[in-house]
């Protein structure tokens, strides 16, 4: 009951929680369009090319202004994803190659400018290390009203396109022959998933992001075989798992709030592959056993 008034009436706890809560359950809806069309490592590529963006933004203006941070993560991210799409489309190269070596590309290079800021003369006050494993316990109410605005700008899309958005992430090819342009379709599911990463960077950060967008959408699959059901089942399960690992930092000392989400999302995955009643390994091998014996 303590818990529970402090989340509600204490300032930085419900800063935190809220905005972990706003963070799971954008990255859940959006990431499960990332698993249904098989983009999971996009989500990992483009969350670590955020941090170069950030480092330029920082060395050109001197500032940590959240907006212009953001909008620098935002951009390299986009540059990343339009790379990856001509690595693939011009040059012949699998799409797993190209995600890997943007990937590894663009978050080399922004770790050599993090190292670079931080050897410099401002470097006590820079503290963009942050954006690796994200701070949630700095979050104000304004950022996590900020994060509630961009969320809810792409849940309205997705509301919106529900139907597109369905069409090409199960058959492309279908959505093609009745005239929807599944490419411009695709890049704004990326620009969506976009949004949804530079709200995080701040909360589980660059490195850990990536499990936000993944682990909920390939959790909820386990459970279900209709796209809206998954969404919702996506939602609660990383809104649900923000909260538990925001109540994990703050219950247990020197526990970090992203890595506890993290935690959390990996449990719940597990469980999801073992005892998903649509797709799960335990419920699979029961319905085998069954058709056998029949």
């Amino acid at each position: 009951m303590n818990l529970l008034h402090d989340i509600l009436f204490d300032y930085t706890l419900r800063s935190v929680t809220l905005g972990c809560m706003i963070l799971g359950t954008v990255s859940g809806v959006l990431g499960s369009f990332a698993v249904l069309r098989k983009q999971g490592l996009m989500g990992d590529a483009l969350s670590h090319s955020a941090l170069p963006g950030i480092c330029v933004v920082y060395m050109l203006t001197g500032e940590k202004t959240p907006i212009l941070l953001m909008a620098g993560a935002g951009l390299a991210c986009m540059i990343a994803a339009w790379l990856i799409i001509k690595l693939v489309d011009n040059l012949g190269i699998d799409s797993g190659t190209s995600l890997a070596t943007i990937l590894t590309v663009f978050f080399g290079g922004g770790t050599v400018l993090l190292s670079v800021i931080q050897r410099g003369a401002s470097a006590n006050k820079a503290g963009l290390d942050k954006f690796l494993f994200g701070q949630a316990a700095s979050l104000t109410m304004d950022q996590a009203g900020a994060m509630a605005a961009v969320g809810g700008f792409a849940l309205i899309v997705v509301f919106f396109l529900f139907k597109e958005f369905k069409v090409i992430s199960f058959d492309p090819l279908y959505a093609r022959s009745i005239g929807i342009n599944d490419q411009r379709l695709g890049a704004l599911l990326t620009g969506l998933l976009v949004l949804a990463i530079v709200i995080g960077l701040n909360t589980v950060g660059v490195i850990l992001m990536s499990a936000m967008i993944i682990a909920p959408g390939a959790a909820a699959r386990q459970w279900t075989d209709k796209l809206n059901k998954m969404l919702l089942i996506a939602a609660a399960i990383g809104s649900g798992c923000g909260l538990a690992g925001a109540i994990i930092s703050i219950q247990v000392e020197g526990v970090p709030t992203g890595p506890a989400i993290v935690l959390c999302l990996a449990a719940v995955s597990a469980i999801s592959v073992l005892f998903g009643t649509a797709r799960g390994y335990v419920w699979t091998q029961k319905r085998r056993a069954a058709r056998l014996a029949s």
